[in-house]
């Protein structure tokens, strides 16, 4: 199984930018689908970003489209969230999650649920205050 550890979380200003990092250990990432997902306190988890296991597809939560960019460099085993225009109501922690996908029919796709990802990381938190 594959271990990930989420990293660059911080303290920011309303409409600043910010990147997080999700490095993987234990297995290639390359052979996984990706997201993102975040849980602002008294809140439930939502989903904000995902890509597939080819990087060709990417699919966001309407809240953070055009603000948020999910990428991933399989060289570094590394998954990455780009947060720009930062609002208080981004503050939460951030988690890495990802999902084993073997099959060449899902080399392409994007999961949004948090029940179809296998293995998560610790998270990372994310404030954005004046």
């Amino acid at each position: 199984q594959v271990q990930l550890v989420e990293s660059g979380g911080g303290l920011v200003q309303p409409g600043g930018s910010l990147t997080v990092s999700c490095t993987a250990s234990g297995r290639t990432v390359e052979a996984y689908a990706m997201a993102w997902f975040r849980q602002a306190p008294g809140k439930e988890r939502e989903f904000v970003a995902a890509i597939s296991r080819s990087g060709g597809r990417t699919s966001y939560v309407d809240s953070v489209e055009g603000r948020f960019t999910i990428s991933r460099d399989n060289a570094r085993n590394t998954v990455y969230l780009q947060i720009s225009s930062l609002k208080p109501e981004d503050t939460a922690v951030y988690y890495c999650a990802a999902k084993r996908a073997i099959y060449i029919s899902s080399v392409n796709l994007v999961y949004t649920g948090s029940s179809e990802y296998d293995s998560w990381g610790q998270g990372t938190q994310v404030t954005v205050s004046s």
